[in-house]
C-alpha cells in the first residue's frame, strides 16, 4: 500500500459547486495524500457534501467548525488535526480550483528535497496569474514589494495561500499567537519560518481565478495584511535575517 504522507487542507464555505470536482482532482494527482475539508458550517450544504465524500473514501476526512471565523483560523484548526496524526507535509490549498492540483507533486518533490516550506508563486521568474482585473494584479505585487521593504523577507509571493509546511514547521508554531487572519495570515505563517530559518523555497504556479462560486475577498483583508507586515518587522525588532539553525 502506498504511505500517505501529505494532508491537503482545504477550507470551504459555500463552495458546493466545486467540492466534488477538487476532490477527485486532488486524490488522482498524487496517491500520497490524504484530504481535509474544514467548513465554517456553510448555508449551501458543502458541509454535508464533504461528510459525504468522506464516507465514500477513506483519503477525505471533515473537520466541522460552527461559524464563518476567516481563513487563518480555518487553517489552524486544520493544522491542529494534522498534527495529532502522522502526516509529514501539510499543504494549504483554495477550493475553488485558483490552485490546481496537479501541482501537488512538485511542492512534494521540493520539500522532499530538504525544504522545510515550499511557496507556490505566481512571480517567479514571471508573472502567472489567469483572468485578474490589473488593479488585483497590481495590489497583488505592490504587496509583495511592501513586504519585502519592510521585513527583508526573500519570498517573491508572499500573499499566497498554495503552500507544503513540513511538520516540524508547525510543530515550532504557538498557533495561540498567530493574530492574522486573511493575506496577512499567509504574510506572517512565512515570516515565522523564515525568521526562525527554516528552508524555504519557491515552485513556480499558474494561478487561475475562480470560475464558480464568490470571491471571499474583502477590503478588510487587504487593511489587515498592511498592518501585520509592521507589527511582524517590529516584534523582531526590525531584525532582516533569520536565524541560523544548528
Amino acid at each position: 500500500m502506498t504511505d500517505i504522507d501529505t494532508l491537503v487542507i482545504i477550507p470551504t464555505y459555500n463552495e458546493k459547486e466545486n467540492i466534488n470536482r477538487i476532490t477527485t482532482a486532488v486524490l488522482d494527482s498524487s496517491p500520497h495524500v490524504h484530504i481535509l475539508f474544514v467548513d465554517d458550517n456553510s448555508p449551501d450544504g458543502t458541509g454535508d457534501m464533504a461528510d459525504a465524500l468522506a464516507d465514500r473514501s477513506d483519503r477525505v476526512h471533515v473537520l466541522h467548525r460552527t461559524s464563518k471565523d476567516g481563513l487563518g483560523r480555518a487553517y489552524i484548526a486544520g493544522f491542529r488535526w494534522a498534527l495529532e496524526r502522522h502526516y509529514k507535509y501539510v499543504m494549504e490549498m483554495d477550493c475553488d480550483f485558483s490552485h490546481n492540483p496537479k501541482e501537488i507533486p512538485n511542492f512534494r518533490d521540493k520539500i522532499i528535497e530538504g525544504h522545510d516550506l515550499v511557496i507556490g508563486s505566481r512571480y517567479c521568474g514571471g508573472i502567472r496569474v489567469l483572468n485578474w482585473p490589473m488593479s488585483r494584479l497590481l495590489l497583488s505585487r505592490g504587496a509583495a514589494v511592501y513586504v519585502h521593504l519592510i521585513t527583508g523577507m526573500p519570498v517573491s509571493d508572499p500573499t499566497g495561500g498554495f503552500k507544503c509546511f513540513r511538520r516540524e514547521v508547525l510543530e515550532s508554531y504557538d498557533f495561540d499567537l498567530v493574530k492574522a487572519n486573511g493575506y496577512g495570515f499567509q504574510i506572517e505563517m512565512t515570516h515565522k519560518a523564515w525568521m526562525k530559518g527554516f528552508r524555504i523555497g519557491e515552485v513556480p504556479i499558474v494561478f487561475e481565478d475562480r470560475q464558480e462560486g464568490s470571491s471571499k475577498m474583502s477590503g478588510n483583508i487587504v487593511y489587515e495584511a498592511l498592518w501585520v507586515v509592521w507589527t511582524l518587522a517590529i516584534r523582531n525588532g526590525f531584525r532582516r535575517k533569520p536565524k541560523v539553525k544548528k
